[in-house]
């Protein structure tokens, strides 16, 4: 039976378990881990832009909200407060747009780490692939593209139960806020509609920027790492005709 990739504790090389790193919002005052929220970094010239992953160079200001309560703190003049706290008045530009160039830097990010994790080979695509491999007890995470339809994701979250020995639990995949339009060019393939990880580390490495991802866009902590994501979780246009 597979587990949640992310409920496995890191260990120090003493055998410890090792504690992740925190960060305080800018906005909320709230801490949490590092690897949940989303740093902000300073150009040269003063002007803020989204760091996803985590890697400009230079000090870094770290948020813990969702798009809404970011476009509202934007709005209402909080954000440039925040931000000239946080870089000691070194802002000099805050980009209309950042609340938009951080979704669709961090859907970058997601569709990035899948095409990684294609070459990797640690992901089926299918129906019929990913169903062999769920029954068999392979799968440690199922994706459903935004447009798969209800009964195709059904019968693969079905399949997912079965080999996950979790029959009657309402265990289901998690619906991808992109469409299989999306997913088939993330992965240089045709007419991607349901993605199945293979790997349990692999796993772990889509579900660290998933998880930020559908924190962003309001999706729900229910939402996150469970394998589940309701339909009305702004996840996109359901019941097309799916594979």
């Amino acid at each position: 039976m597979r587990t949640n990739p992310n409920d496995t504790p890191r260990l120090t090389r003493k055998g410890k378990a090792a504690t992740p790193p925190e960060r305080r919002c800018i906005l909320s005052g709230r801490n949490d881990e590092r690897g949940a929220m989303i740093r902000l970094a300073i150009g040269p010239d003063g002007s803020v832009a989204p760091d996803v992953l985590a890697k400009a160079p230079g000090r870094g200001a770290w948020i813990d909200v969702t798009r809404e309560e970011l476009a509202a703190a934007q709005a209402k003049g909080r954000l440039k407060g925040a931000l000239a706290r946080a870089f000691k008045g070194a802002v000099t530009a805050i980009p209309e747009t950042l609340v938009d160039d951080i979704a669709q830097r961090l859907q970058a990010a997601m569709l990035d780490r899948l095409g990684l994790e294609a070459r990797a080979g640690t992901l089926v695509t299918g129906a019929d692939r990913v169903d062999s491999a769920a029954r068999s007890g392979k799968v440690a995470m199922l994706l459903h593209a935004s447009d798969a339809a209800a009964d195709g994701r059904a019968k693969r979250d079905q399949s997912w139960r079965v080999g996950s020995e979790r029959e009657g639990s309402g265990m289901v995949g998690i619906i991808l806020p992109v469409d299989r339009d999306a997913l088939s060019m993330a992965l240089g393939r045709e007419n991607v509609v349901h993605v199945a990880i293979v790997d349990d580390r692999a796993a772990g490495r889509v579900a660290a920027i998933l998880d930020r991802w559908q924190k962003y866009l309001g999706c729900g902590k229910e939402a996150q790492n469970s394998g589940r994501t309701p339909d009305s979780a702004g996840t996109g246009p359901l019941g097309a005709s799916g594979a």
